[in-house]
């Protein structure tokens, strides 16, 4: 699922009720992406993406990734978005070793779901570890000391200032409190009919 939660939307997440009962595996990972200000108010929009729809590359030296936002090496991933970002599914074989270019400037994580990797030759990032990467780097290189899965996570700096409050995220406390009155008088998902 892709969504942008802008003007409009209340976002609540469930189970099937079948999977509250007897429960069982279950792994996602939530992206949140801040949008500019100049978009905040935007229609709200919502983008199902399903498998088939994400593109897959081979990496040189081991591996593969799917592209779901942004672009690798020629491929281009099916998520829109309001700012230039990159959101790359790698799963790396034991023992591969690649490198990626990720665009200069970009603020870059790497988030480790299974497996244990090394980011340019560092100490090794396991499962659950987030790795924050410099803005400066162009590329990383990564060695995979076990079978891994990671999320590689890039976006262009919007540098505005960041305010929240409950589900809200604004730019200031005064566009917090004007959100909140929005909404407690029905202008939340537009003005009132």
């Amino acid at each position: 699922q892709w969504m942008t939660a802008a003007r409009g939307i209340i976002h609540e997440e469930y189970h099937a009720p079948g999977y509250a009962r007897t429960g069982g595996p279950f792994r996602m990972v939530q992206l949140w992406v801040n949008l500019p200000a100049k978009d905040k108010m935007a229609p709200a929009g919502y983008q199902g993406i399903v498998a088939a729809d994400i593109p897959s590359v081979a990496l040189p030296g081991g591996g593969t990734a799917r592209v779901i936002a942004g672009e690798l090496l020629g491929a281009k991933g099916p998520a829109r978005t309001f700012t230039p970002i990159n959101v790359w599914d790698v799963a790396l074989t034991d023992g591969a070793e690649t490198t990626l270019s990720l665009p200069v400037g970009h603020n870059a994580l790497l988030v480790v779901l299974t497996g244990t990797v090394r980011v340019n030759d560092a100490e090794p990032a396991g499962e659950a570890q987030v790795v924050q990467l410099s803005r400066e780097g162009a590329e990383i290189t990564l060695r995979a000391d076990a079978a891994t899965t990671l999320l590689v996570l890039t976006g262009e700096p919007i540098d505005e200032p960041i305010a929240g409050y409950g589900p809200f995220v604004m730019n200031s406390r005064e566009d917090i409190v004007q959100a909140i009155v929005d909404f407690n008088n029905g202008r939340f998902l537009g003005e009132p009919a």
